[in-house]
């Protein structure tokens, strides 16, 4: 097992990159950027990065010539030999070959497009624009360089002592939140953590504890790298990059009614069984549901990403009664700002009624609240979206109006056709 607060204290840049590989991203982020490819390909956007977090001032923080290395170094990234080996004949989901031959064929020649930096009032401007299936896979990288920077400027005036007592203490955090869950009987929980970790080394850190932990009840991990390297299920579906862009490109109000529909449609003639997964908050949970046609009642469950977590859950098992479906064998995902405390109490609410399970973010692989002088490496919303599509503007809604992004007029238009009304309001932390 590595000794992080070894490794970080005697930090050697070429050893440590941020970024190790072109699948150091999400499971999920492969599953659509195949889509696109085949659905999509010349579909342009722009991605940019938003910190919703506007106190932490990025740019006062990270050194701009650090970060433009490491970014450099994520361009130079190509699939090793027994990375695309484990991506070709690795079964996912129960699935082998879940990528197609073309699509690796790209993958493999793949190097990600460029990047635009500037620096605004503190903080950090930067975008990437070109080819969607390219360009989209610059998301999780970019996030988890500048957690990672970040992570390393709070810690850089530590001494090697008290670098071993601050790791000392996360995994001393994380192994009591790992003794509360192993008391939920039924539990299944996976690692949603990579785009706002703390590290590479500690995500990796965290899947082991959580592995050894949890046993069969931890399912697996959205990271790639970590689940060949760690030989464990690579998780995740789709995310909200799909209907956001879809729904730009829509050329009228009626298309754009459609466009959440057409994603899954695309989605359904690709994949079955827990790949079909829906996420309906978008633009508004209970105005998609509304309006979905039938056969999505047939999907196998539903992801719930903002909002109110219980409320959604309550509204999908209505909806799926409402269509002639058991939601007893229905499955609910919950992964929005989950920590212990909400994971006991969700999951006492709805096991039994649904298949519950749950995608642990941000407080599995960055807790490191209150452990350094002025909270300094507290956990923040970073986020990086595509802002633009083929030059329309894309909009989420969200089911929190905190989460939501685009211009005024368009969020406005967008509610409109949605039927999407009052929203109640809840503080994003991370």
């Amino acid at each position: 097992m590595v000794d992080i607060a070894t490794r970080v204290y005697n930090h050697r840049w070429r050893i440590d990159p941020i970024v190790r590989s072109l699948i150091d991203t999400d499971f999920y982020k492969l599953l659509m950027c195949q889509s696109i490819f085949r659905n999509r390909p010349t579909t342009r956007v722009e991605f940019s990065l938003i910190n919703r977090s506007h106190k932490i001032r990025l740019a006062d923080v990270i050194d701009e010539g650090e970060l433009r290395e490491q970014l450099d170094h994520v361009r130079s990234l190509s699939l090793s030999r027994g990375e695309s080996t484990w991506l070709r004949g690795n079964t996912f989901y129960g699935k082998r070959q879940m990528f197609r031959p073309d699509f690796m064929e790209w993958f493999e020649r793949l190097r990600l497009p460029p990047y635009t930096l500037e620096k605004h009032d503190g903080q950090f401007e930067l975008t990437f624009e070109g080819l969607w299936p390219e360009v989209m896979l610059w998301e999780i990288p970019a996030l988890s360089v500048l957690m990672e920077l970040r992570s390393r400027a709070a810690t850089k005036h530590l001494g090697q002592f008290e670098l071993q007592v601050l790791y000392a203490r996360a995994m001393t955090k994380l192994w009591q939140k790992i003794e509360r869950l192993r008391g939920i009987d039924g539990l299944r929980i996976a690692d949603f953590g990579t785009r706002r970790r703390h590290g590479f080394l500690w995500q990796d850190w965290c899947v082991q504890a959580m592995q050894e932990g949890l046993g069969s009840k931890f399912t697996g991990t959205s990271n790639c790298l970590i689940a060949m390297r760690r030989e464990m299920e690579a998780i995740g579906t789709n995310a909200h990059e799909l209907p956001m862009v879809y729904a730009a490109l829509a050329n009228s109000d009626a298309e754009l009614a459609q466009a959440p529909y057409q994603v899954l449609a695309d989605w359904h003639e690709e994949h079955d069984g827990n790949l079909r997964i829906m996420l309906p908050d978008t633009f508004g949970t209970e105005g998609f549901l509304r309006n979905a046609p039938d056969w999505l009642a047939g999907w196998t469950g539903i992801r719930i990403d903002s909002g109110d977590p219980a409320t959604g859950a309550e509204i999908a098992i209505r909806w799926w009664r409402s269509r002639g479906e058991d939601p007893t064998k229905k499955l609910v995902i919950f992964s929005d700002g989950l920590d212990v405390a909400k994971i006991e109490e969700l999951h006492r609410q709805f096991a039994g009624r649904v298949k519950v399970s749950f995608g642990w973010g941000t407080m599995l692989t960055n807790d490191f609240i209150g452990l350094i002088e002025a909270d300094a490496l507290a956990p923040f919303s970073l986020v990086c979206k595509a802002v633009t599509a083929d030059g329309r503007p894309t909009v989420k809604l969200s089911d929190n109006p905190m989460k939501a992004l685009g211009p005024a007029d368009q969020i406005a238009r967008y509610k409109r056709v949605f039927g999407v009304g009052a929203q109640v309001a809840e503080e994003v932390l991370v």
